[in-house]
């Protein structure tokens, strides 16, 4: 049996690629929380790779956040292929594809869900990456898109790519209307279909399907799980309540976490912030990941408030952090949990 990858070790839990969201500040957050999840960044694009500048804007990581993978948007083979290289050469340990990204601004460059209309690009584009990298090359799509056939076409896609040599998708169990719904709507509105994800399992047990959209508690997660996939990608409600992710590694994984508190948490990531102050960063730009950390907790709106009303001001610094960080009361936090 071949060697697994970290990201392949990593997949059971991960925390899905969500533009402005999962940047390097909120996966360095989350590592105070969890060790073992795999941590996607935001979706970068064949372009902004190659023709940015500078490249650490867009690839630039922590050492803490590993299992890390990029996910990319493009559909050009050459510039994949390309941009698979660099991301291997940087240091990530998978290179995802972006092929469930319903934007209009995405469809127009033949990035994202329009993707699932031509199977044979994704095809020839996941062989080049293939060729050209020893890490992952992995898929993250939808069940189809406007008017397919949930079965027939997303079975067809699977088989053309799985062909090309992609071993793992990520399947948002959710259709993607191109037409008449927008980036905001296809979220939420398209009804959710994991039994569609799951017989795709039992009919492909070579492949590692992943599942993804609607989840909302290591409860369901598990629950999928035991349904038969591979593995669970939870998107926004890692993000609106991270605290979520400090119950992965034991009860995912198996294993102890690294946060014993939310203010543990905070603690832990403090030097961290410091650290990115210094390299010039806003407070607020690192800060605002944390807000929902004491979602429903004593104090925690205020904790919120402190932060949205001063970490954004010239100049703020640490002492703003801290001080919000004070408002929530650690012992009667304590007594309640």
């Amino acid at each position: 049996m071949p060697t697994q990858s970290p990201a392949d070790q990593a997949r059971r839990f991960s925390v899905a690629p969500m533009m402005d969201w999962t940047t390097r500040d909120y996966r360095a957050f989350a590592r105070c929380l969890t060790r073992h999840t795999l941590l996607y960044t935001e979706m970068v694009t064949t372009g902004a790779l190659l023709h940015g500048s500078p490249r650490e804007r867009f690839l630039g990581y922590s050492e803490c956040e590993h299992p890390l993978a990029l996910q990319l948007g493009g559909s050009d083979p050459g510039e994949l292929a390309a941009c698979a290289e660099i991301a291997q050469d940087w240091g990530y340990d998978e290179v995802n594809l972006n092929v469930g990204c319903p934007s209009d601004r995405v469809q127009n460059n033949l990035i994202g869900a329009c993707l699932m209309g031509h199977p044979e690009k994704v095809a020839r584009a996941v062989a080049a990456m293939r060729a050209a990298v020893s890490i992952p090359v992995t898929v993250k799509c939808r069940i189809g898109i406007d008017e397919q056939d949930e079965d027939a076409d997303l079975e067809r896609f699977v088989e053309q790519v799985a062909a090309a040599g992609c071993e793992t998708f990520v399947i948002h169990a959710r259709k993607a209307w191109l037409q008449g719904l927008s980036p905001k709507e296809n979220r939420d509105v398209p009804p959710l279909n994991y039994a569609r994800v799951h017989r795709l399992k039992a009919q492909h047990p070579e492949l590692h399907i992943g599942i993804n959209g609607g989840i909302k508690s290591l409860e369901s997660c598990q629950a999928h799980l035991d349904a038969g996939v591979d593995s669970v990608m939870i998107g926004r409600e890692a993000y609106q309540n991270p605290w979520l992710l400090a119950s992965v590694d034991q009860a995912l994984y198996q294993r102890p976490g690294p946060a014993t508190s939310r203010h543990a948490a905070a603690r832990a990531f403090r030097p961290y912030i410091v650290e990115r102050l210094a390299e010039g960063a806003r407070l607020n730009h690192v800060t605002r990941h944390l807000l929902g950390l004491f979602q429903g907790c004593p104090g925690g709106r205020r904790f919120r408030r402190h932060l949205s009303e001063h970490a954004h001001r010239d100049g703020a610094g640490i002492a703003v952090y801290d001080d919000a960080l004070g408002l929530v009361d650690e012992e009667r936090l304590a007594e309640i949990a």
